[in-house]
């Protein structure tokens, strides 16, 4: 835990992917200048899965793992713990299934959810290459240069291998990834106007983040097309790999920045990384630099410290829908990338 938690106001809650920590993953984040805005307006509880931790000792012989759904049990354990009403969740790779499946069973525990890389399908074949490098290696090693694909940045790449080569228990490391490619597809349905009301999906706001060189974006793509349009904005980090809080922290913390405050939060937030416009309309189409285009949304929503009404103005550029979607209010429901 970090900082202490604020009457009426939820926590920042991480979950970690396969490989990594709370440290190696979202330590570039938090340590970076403008996320300590965020920083101050927020505590920020980090969870580790079990035997993931610097220095963790091999899980005892007969341990069983648990599933992805005991995991997601698990956070809720964790927040009644510290008595902690609600959250707003930060979590990559499987840490993001685990985090989407938490909120479709506790909804109101979570305000918002910021998911990077996260596929909302069963074990795919990125999925079967770990588990053949795991019995023949013992390491994940191959498997996280294909899965982050920051092939450009061999500085990281050396970093990161020399992490789960010495900094990873690789007993309990197999049983985490064991456990993740035994999960089953996300029940998670699209909303259609004319159908179904009560569909199983998220109930919150949910920022789907994806560098454009992460060999994640058809899976989170494909997650996408599966929420709701109206709570849901898909993010594409251009000049990214598999790792964005690493490789544009900044950014990133820019992207969450805007999200946190489309929650009702933190208005007086200052902007400096995304370029920002005036817009009466959420549809329209302006140049960027001659080669981008982009989206200009207004969000409107309530300070809960002020009460006062503000509004945050994106401007991002913006990939439009396929023709065979569901024709909703374009304002929320435009992929963006930055």
């Amino acid at each position: 835990m970090k900082g202490t938690p604020k009457p009426n106001r939820p926590v920042i809650l991480t979950l970690h992917d396969i490989g990594l920590n709370h440290k190696t993953c979202f330590n570039p984040l938090f340590n970076h200048e403008d996320m300590q805005e965020i920083s101050r307006h927020f505590a920020v509880l980090h969870v580790e899965a079990p035997g993931q931790h610097e220095g963790a000792s091999t899980l005892p012989t007969g341990f069983v793992y648990p599933s992805m759904d005991q995991l997601s049990e698990t956070l809720a354990i964790v927040l009644k713990h510290y008595g902690i009403k609600s959250a707003i969740g930060l979590a990559i790779g499987a840490g993001a299934y685990i985090m989407a499946k938490f909120a479709l069973n506790h909804p109101d525990m979570v305000e918002g959810l910021v998911l990077i890389n996260i596929s909302a399908q069963s074990e795919g074949w990125m999925d079967w290459a770990a588990h053949k490098i795991l019995c023949s290696t013992r390491s994940l090693i191959t498997f996280v240069q294909l899965q982050e694909e920051i092939q450009t940045n061999h500085d990281l790449i050396a970093t990161y291998r020399h992490h789960i080569q010495n900094g990873v228990n690789q007993s309990n490391l197999q049983q985490f990834v064991k456990s993740y490619n035994s999960r089953k597809a996300l029940d998670v349905e699209r909303p259609v106007q004319g159908g179904t009301i009560n569909v199983r999906t998220l109930k919150c706001s949910s920022l789907l983040v994806v560098g454009d060189s992460s060999p994640a974006v058809d899976a989170v793509v494909d997650c996408n097309s599966k929420l709701n349009p109206t709570k849901t904005t898909m993010l594409k980090m251009q000049d990214c790999g598999g790792l964005p809080q690493v490789d544009q922290p900044g950014k990133l913390v820019e992207a969450i920045k805007y999200f946190i405050q489309g929650l009702g939060y933190m208005a007086s937030a200052s902007m400096t990384r995304l370029v920002r416009s005036r817009t009466s309309s959420g549809t329209s189409i302006a140049s960027m630099d001659g080669s981008r285009s982009r989206s200009q949304s207004t969000r409107s929503h309530t300070n809960v410290e002020q009460r006062g009404r503000s509004q945050t103005d994106v401007s991002m550029q913006s990939v439009s829908n396929s023709p065979s979607e569901p024709v909703l209010p374009a304002l929320n429901r435009t992929e963006v990338s930055c």
